[in-house]
């Protein structure tokens, strides 16, 4: 399914937060788990708006996966298949950024596995090349 301009500036602001996330997470230095949380949850999101705009599918603004997916699960039969990497990342998209939350170099861990597995669910469903 070729993929209309909006859906691929979602999906492109989507691969900024991958990079920035897996770049971020190589950091041995300074260690910022709660950035790499924060961009992993980011790139999820994009990636369920991307494909909430593929189905011209209205949405809110909000940073909720859990309510971005059940928005869309109406037109992609098997988006169950990662509700729980987007439960494991829901949390991330605003609290960590700031004071009263912290994230640990184990959460940043499972953030990165659950940001790969929904990024893969989706370039594969809206048939992008990996």
């Amino acid at each position: 399914m070729p993929v209309n301009s909006e859906v691929a500036e979602w999906v492109e602001k989507a691969e900024e937060d991958y990079d920035g996330t897996l770049a971020l997470m190589r950091q041995r230095v300074r260690p910022l788990p709660n950035l790499v949380c924060f961009h992993a949850q980011q790139c999820a999101e994009k990636y369920l708006k991307a494909a909430l705009v593929n189905y011209k599918t209205p949405f809110p603004n909000t940073h909720d996966l859990i309510d971005l997916h059940d928005l869309l699960e109406p037109s992609v039969a098997n988006l169950k298949e990662i509700f729980d990497s987007l439960s494991v990342l829901s949390p991330y998209g605003v609290g960590v950024r700031y004071p009263g939350t912290a994230s640990t170099h184990q959460q940043a861990k499972d953030a990165v596995e659950a940001m790969k597995e929904t990024r893969k669910f989706f370039r594969k469903h809206l048939e992008l090349d990996d």
